[in-house]
């Protein structure tokens, strides 16, 4: 059985995350986490308020997104409800990130699908302050989904990676799962200007063909010149479906998150974007 977390603040983006995450997993037994955490409703714009005045605003509020959760879970069970989902609901007065790494540490989750802000004039890019905030600090992979975004299954993945890291079983296991339920192709892209890997990076390779083992895999070697463009560019050729990448210190997918290039690729990405993670948990 598969234990997602989907972050929910009501908004458009964040109802077309979960019906995304209810067709991707339709066939399979899965239990979806429905959170919102709503400490920055408190304390945003009531910072001068007593200490009795801000516990009777959070079981205000506690109230409140407790019932809008439970009538949310009443309008998609549909009719008649998928036997596979569960649906829990989680309200939490606490920050998102703090809300959900309990979440996952808790129950051992297995995936978080959230929406995006989509572009706009505050964030300009398809990624929001929140997205990228989970992708840094939550211990657990993380799916985004554009906004806007039309639910296709994942036929073509899009992987690029350096073979440089020590990649994690059970993150791996996610992607072989879902990439086998809907027999689809991963496509392993190497940005370099050599196409001779060093011994490290075959045993790498090696240990994604072992791990991968329910997918068609396909590898690549594309020239540096600009990492985003090149994914960009493949992702338009090859008709991909679904990005993937590891995120880990001193990895590419780091160098993104604090740089300019992660704006580069929102900016212009329009599909789902799933971001494992290389970390102990």
């Amino acid at each position: 059985m598969k234990t997602i977390l989907i972050p929910i603040d009501f908004s458009k983006n964040a109802l077309q995350a979960l019906q995304y995450a209810q067709e991707l997993y339709k066939c399979t037994r899965a239990e979806f986490y429905l959170l919102h955490a709503f400490a920055e409703e408190v304390y945003g714009p009531y910072q001068t308020t007593t200490v009795e005045e801000r516990k009777t605003l959070e079981r205000d509020i506690r109230a409140k997104v407790e019932k809008k959760l439970a009538n949310l879970v009443s309008s998609i069970e549909g009719t008649p409800p998928n036997p596979l989902h569960r649906f829990i609901t989680v309200a939490a007065f606490d920050s998102l990130v703090d809300a959900a790494n309990d979440l996952v540490e808790k129950h051992n989750l297995d995936l978080i699908i959230m929406g995006t802000h989509g572009e706009n004039s505050t964030h300009k890019t398809t990624f929001g302050s929140y997205t990228i905030e989970v992708f840094k600090y939550v211990k657990c992979p993380v799916l985004a989904v554009p906004s806007d975004f039309e639910y296709k299954q994942p036929k073509a993945i899009l992987f690029p990676t350096d073979y440089m890291l020590p990649f994690k079983r059970r993150e791996l296991k996610l992607l072989s799962e879902l990439a086998g339920n809907f027999k689809s192709e991963i496509h392993f892209l190497y940005l370099s200007d050599f196409n001779v890997l060093s011994a490290r990076q075959v045993d790498n390779q090696l240990f994604l063909k072992g791990n991968l083992t329910k997918a068609y895999l396909f590898f690549e070697t594309a020239p540096v010149k600009n990492r985003v463009e090149t994914i960009l560019e493949y992702i338009k050729e090859h008709d991909v479906d679904m990005l993937t990448m590891v995120n880990s210190r001193h990895s590419f997918f780091e160098d993104m998150l604090y740089s300019s290039t992660i704006d580069q690729l929102g900016l212009k990405i329009k599909i789902p974007f799933l971001v494992m993670q290389n970390l102990p948990r």
